[in-house]
């Protein structure tokens, strides 16, 4: 089975991390993740990741260390989640892709319905 490469981006600026809700109408609509999306052929991980941040937000990063992976199956479709700390460089956050930002803190994550690939990274930024 083939395993499709996803990036997410923990973005943290005064003590809050960046979460992005879902459009509805698309698979797991409403839902709430880390920004991020699908690695193209050729590309790495890091280019992968600020390019969805460029396409999504409008907005340029700067793509930190790795955190952590997950590995989801949706329908037929298995996904390696890899999340990287990314720090926001420039821009003003634009919804292309979402229907709603939030800037939550550590404790408000149980407040929110996440994607299931997305609680693992959760636990992980828990910990640190």
């Amino acid at each position: 089975m083939e395993i499709i490469d996803v990036t997410a981006a923990i973005i943290e600026k005064d003590g809050k991390f960046l979460i992005a809700k879902r459009k509805k109408g698309i698979p797991l609509e409403n839902k709430w993740e880390f920004p991020g999306g699908k690695v193209k052929q050729n590309e790495t991980l890091e280019n992968c990741l600020k390019r969805e941040l460029k396409e999504e937000f409008g907005v340029e990063t700067e793509i930190g260390e790795f955190i952590t992976e997950s590995k989801f199956t949706y329908g037929e479709r298995t996904f390696r989640l890899l999340s990287f700390y990314a720090k926001y460089i420039s821009g003003q956050y634009q919804l292309t892709a979402h229907d709603e930002i939030r800037w939550i803190t550590l404790e408000e994550f149980n407040q929110f319905d996440f994607a299931p690939a997305d609680i693992p990274i959760i636990n992980k930024i828990k910990e640190i």
